[in-house]
């Protein structure tokens, strides 16, 4: 199973660049007769990537980011690379993604997946607000053919 996990706030202007592609993909797959590709809207929810990745062979999530690189700019970056222990905290809300990498893979062990891919899209504004700016939905669009790509790679290889 691939399961592909868009991240972010979509009231917090381009935060909500994984929210947009993950919704964008489910319309887009509905063409298609993959039942072994799941799409997720995991919203601000590390613990739901966590749950949601369990058993899948494979894992794409895509988020929004902020490393003051040009606004629109698109990483692709294995999980690996960014799993990050989590803080000790009473708070579910500071329990983020790459988090959910490095706890889901301690817990669930031989499942949870191995392959795992990140699409991060540098933002321009995390302001209260609906909407991406131009370059982020640019981006965001472009996002959604590169997992296209991914997903139809994937399908051929099953």
């Amino acid at each position: 199973m691939l399961s592909i996990i868009g991240c972010g706030n979509p009231n917090r202007q381009d935060d909500g660049a994984g929210v947009y592609v993950a919704q964008t993909l489910v319309t887009q797959l509905k063409d298609y007769a993959y039942d072994n590709v799941q799409v997720f809207d995991a919203g601000t929810s590390g613990m739901d990537i966590m749950f949601q990745a369990r058993g899948s062979d494979a894992l794409i999530i895509i988020d929004a980011n902020q490393s003051n690189s040009e606004a629109g700019t698109i990483f692709e970056v294995p999980g690996k690379e960014l799993e990050n222990i989590p803080e000790p905290s009473y708070n579910l809300h500071d329990f983020r993604w790459d988090n959910a990498l490095y706890a889901g893979r301690r817990i669930y062990k031989d499942d949870f997946p191995e392959n795992i891919n990140v699409f991060l899209i540098e933002a321009e504004g995390l302001d209260l607000g609906i909407g991406l700016s131009g370059k982020v939905q640019e981006s965001a669009d472009r996002v959604v053919e590169l997992v296209m790509s991914h997903v139809k790679r994937y399908v051929e290889k099953q």
